[in-house]
Parts: structure tokens; sequence; C-alpha cells
């Protein structure tokens, strides 16, 4: 008899571990497979935006990553250089770090290798029931019916096979996803935009760095172009060499001790101790997936779209793919919405995937990545200054119940974010008091549905309390402002989410707002269960 599961996870980097945390919390048995033996071994990535740092704190482990990472503070700057030890050519403090950006949010951006992250989410996930996770476990078939998936996944120790019968499969796989070539029909962009190699060393590169902390040292010599990648801002750094071809390397050509060579070169230090731990070759490409779902199997993270990593998008758009995902298919599992609610995660998250890479490929060309140069070349100003990119997302779909307001006005929406409560947009923070103590609305969202009432609004909270069964997902409600235990200081929340005292707006569990009405109804209830009913895709 084959092993039965609700959700197959293929695939245990940060978007699978992520999917299986979230499909734990909303109570859905999922199996994650992994090929690998355990946790990635190189850093990889290692800046975790804002946004989805919301998301980790709203799942609870957002202190365990930023104890695993580094803070902020010893990441402030970006540098460029000719060497580590020689002049300076410009540093720059990210836009995202700016006061105004800063106060999208109650959550800072973290940055966490990896290597140091996956070990984080893995033990969560293990800790979660009914969580199950299998390293060094590779699914080797997948197929798919009306009645489910089965899927074979094999031991990589042994050779072991096992029958795996799922109701959905979350390929988490990466670039070289099995699963991609049953779901995509093409890749939309272009591929091999320019190769690299990634340099993973210990030095103490203090000297240099202590006074000028930064996420990134970028080296520009005529000869060589490459970035110091800060891991734990000590001994542990990684050096990215770029434009290969153009530069006339091989992967051949990076044995130890030109490796050495190499870093030497861009720290201006010929005599400097270096350890060469790890070297990986790889090629960056824009392309996205013109599909993110075929019936029962459903694409995220890499499988889905392959972006440079100009801008430090990829891992945080996979994640927050799973974000989306995972409580529509709770709901479907459970019964609470019809499968067509699953047809909406390729429509919200497959455009944003588009704008995302065509963003992190136009970072890469500003910065001359295909092409060799003589001098400097700094990036374009939006790189790291994408705060409309990572937060002012849209959504429109049938999980999302339009009220007839326009998308604000925004002349760049990829640097500057304008906060909105229009249904399909991130529900905006706010500060709001409860006790004496400042409390964020992002601190009240997320995981389930949450209703938000203005001060005159009881009646819509009412109607949260009316419509809950196991029928319906889980919904919670707050009362904002009056006399009710979530004070509005001067009106700010009402303001920014656009309602009157008797108003109130509806957030999904992903955090998005899925409805909205600017003021009270003669008969709430009904109201709730209509807008309820379509965003889950019922009737």
């Amino acid at each position: 008899m084959p092993f039965e599961v609700p959700v197959l996870i293929v695939g245990g980097g940060p978007v699978g571990l992520t999917a299986s945390i979230l499909l734990s919390q909303r109570g859905i048995r999922s199996l994650l497979v992994e090929r690998h033996p355990g946790t990635a071994i190189l850093p990889k990535a290692r800046g975790i935006n804002a946004r989805s740092m919301e998301m980790y704190r709203q799942v609870g482990v957002e202190q365990q990553i930023r104890d695993a990472g580094l803070s902020p503070e010893r990441t402030g700057f970006i540098i460029w250089t000719e060497s580590l030890s020689g002049r300076e050519i410009e540093r720059r403090i990210p836009g995202r770090m700016s006061a105004a950006n800063r106060s999208a949010s109650p959550v800072l951006n973290c940055l966490c290798a990896q290597d140091y992250l996956e070990p984080v989410l893995r033990r969560f996930a293990e800790e979660l029931a009914p969580a199950e996770l299998r390293f060094n476990a590779e699914m080797t078939a997948v197929i798919q019916d009306d009645q489910g998936v089965t899927a074979t996944i094999t031991d990589r120790l042994d050779g072991s096979e096992t029958a795996v019968k799922a109701q959905y499969v979350i390929a988490a796989d990466g670039a070289q996803s099995r699963v991609r070539k049953l779901v995509a029909n093409k890749m939309i962009g272009e591929e091999g935009v320019y190769d690299s190699v990634n340099i993973l060393f210990n030095a103490d590169l203090r000297e240099w760095t202590a006074d000028r902390p930064a996420a990134l040292y970028f080296v520009e010599q005529p000869e060589l172009r490459a970035t110091f990648l800060t891991i734990n801002a000590h001994d542990r750094w990684s050096f990215l060499i770029h434009s290969l071809k153009h530069y006339g390397y091989t992967p051949r050509d990076f044995t130890p001790d030109r490796c050495i060579e190499l870093i030497r070169q861009g720290v201006g230090k010929p005599d400097l101790p270096v350890d060469i731990l790890g070297v990986s070759v790889w090629e960056a490409s824009a392309m996205v997936a013109d599909r993110y779902r075929d019936r029962r199997l459903f694409l995220a993270g890499d499988a889905a779209h392959e972006m440079p990593p100009t801008g430090g998008f990829g891992m945080n758009t996979g994640v927050q793919d799973t974000q989306n995902l995972c409580w529509k298919l709770a709901a479907v599992l459970k019964g609470q919405a019809r499968p067509a609610l699953l047809d909406t995660y390729h429509t919200e998250r497959q455009p944003l995937g588009q704008l995302i890479t065509r963003t992190s490929l136009e970072n890469s060309l500003s910065m001359g990545r295909t092409a060799r140069q003589d001098s400097a070349k700094l990036p374009r100003s939006e790189f790291l200054n994408e705060q409309g990119l990572i937060f002012g997302a849209s959504y429109e779909s049938t999980a999302v119940v339009p009220d007839g307001s326009a998308i604000p006005v925004n002349p760049d929406p990829i640097t500057q974010y304008v906060p909105t409560a229009r249904p399909g947009s991130r529900a905006a923070h706010v500060w709001l008091e409860r006790g004496g103590e400042k409390v964020s609305t992002i601190d009240l969202i997320g995981g389930r549905f949450v209703l938000l009432a203005g001060a005159e609004g009881q009646a819509w909270c009412d109607a949260v309390h009316h419509l809950a069964s196991a029928q319906r997902p889980e919904m919670v409600a707050h009362r904002i402002g009056g006399d009710a235990a979530l004070s509005d200081p001067n009106g700010v929340w009402r303001r920014a989410y656009e309602i009157e005292p008797t108003g109130a707006v509806l957030v999904r569990p992903d955090g998005y707002i899925g409805w909205r009405s600017a003021r009270g109804a003669a008969d709430p209830t009904a109201v709730l269960s209509k807008v309820l009913d379509s965003i889950l895709s019922i009737g």
C-alpha cells in the first residue's frame, strides 16, 4: 500500500521548509522529501526582506532567524572599492534602510545566510505536527489523475523505493525541477544571462570592514569584477566573481591556489591567510514559468522563477509563493473552499514573479554583469531600493472582492510604496495601542482570516462569530477605536484603511486584504457570508 499524505513537498530548501511550516500550522499533514542528506552547506541566498520577515514573525520563528543571522547594524552599507584595502569608490546606505522606508513595517529585514537559515527552519518544521521530513530521499517519478498524485520516492542511501499517494504536490525543488517539465509549457525570459563562481572561504577581513560594515563589498578592477559577501562579518565570507566567460575563465581555472590568489587580489593583500571551504560555479537566468499550476501540481521558488540575485529577491519570492498557496490548499483540503480557489495561486503570483524577475535582471544589466569593462559601473538607483516591489503587490483574482476603488497613483511602483487598503493589497502596518502598549496591525493578522472593524463596527465582529463553523476557515475579529481594547490614536488606522467608523476590512491568511466595506450594512452576516463564499470560490 502506498504511503498516503495530503500534500507532498519536493525540496527541502527555504521554500519547501516554509511550506511545511505553513501547512502544519493549518493542521495539514505533509511529507517533505529532499535529495540531499541535510540542509545547505553553502551560504547561497542571504537577504531576507522585511515582507518575508513579517511572515516569519507571524508563524513564530522570526527571533530564531535573527539569532542565526546578523543585525542590520552590522551590514549597514553597500561599498564599491578598487580593493578592500585600496581606494573606496563609493558607499551607499540601501534605500530599504531609510527611515521613511523602515516605517512601512514594524519588522526589519535580516541577513541570514542560507546555510544558517535552513537548520533553523528545519528544526522548527520538525517540531510541528503533523509534518514529516525525509532527507536523502528523492522523488524519481510522479503522475497525476483525477483522484490524486502518485509519486515514487527513492532512498538515496539504499535505493529502496516508496510509493506516495498525495492530493497535491508542491514542487520546491529548484531550477532543475522534475515537476516543472510537467507543469510549464515554456519558460518566459532569458536563459544564461551571465555566469559566476562563488568561493566560500575563511579569512579575517575585519581590518578592512569593521569600520564600514556592509552586506556587499564590490571590487571593481579592469581584470577582476567581484563581490565580497558578508556571512558572519568576521572570518567567514564568500567571494563572488562575475562574468567568467568575458574574462576568459572556465570552471577548471578555480583551483584552491587560484581562488586564494584572486581573493588576495580582491583584498589587496598578497600574503593574506585564506582557507578555501568550497567553490560553486553557476549561471544566472531570468525566466518565469508560463504556468504555476497544472491540476494537482504546483511550482514554487526557483522551480517557478529563476532570477539574478541582484536585489535578493529569489528566496524571498519563493517563500512568499508558499504563503499565498498554503492557506488555499488548507481550505480546499478541509472542504472549506472549492478547488477553483487554487487557480488564484497562478493568477496572483505569476505576474508578480515576472515583474520581480525583470527587475532583478535590470539591476544586473545596470551593473554591467554581462560585459567586461575597464572602470566601475555603479548600479541604477533602484538597486536595493525596491520598496514598492517588496510591499506594493496588488492582486486581482477571484480570491479578492473588488470595492470599485482605483489603485493609488504611484509614479514609481518599484521604489515607492504607497500604503493602501484597496482589496488585493497587503494590509498596511499601522501602530495601534492596547493597554498602553503599541501593537502593529501586522501582529493582528496572519494564518487565518481576520476582520478589522471600525469603532462602530461591532455588528461586523458579531457576524464573524455567527459564521464560525468547521465548514468555514478560522476567523477572528478586532474592533479598533472608541471603547474597544484596541485604540486608534488620532484616527490614523481608519484614515489609512479608508473606512468610516461603521466599516470593516477582511484580511486573508496571507496578510492581503480580500474585501473592504467603507461603512456598515443592514445585514452584516449575510454580506460577510457572501464575501467569504466569493473568496473561497463557493457558489
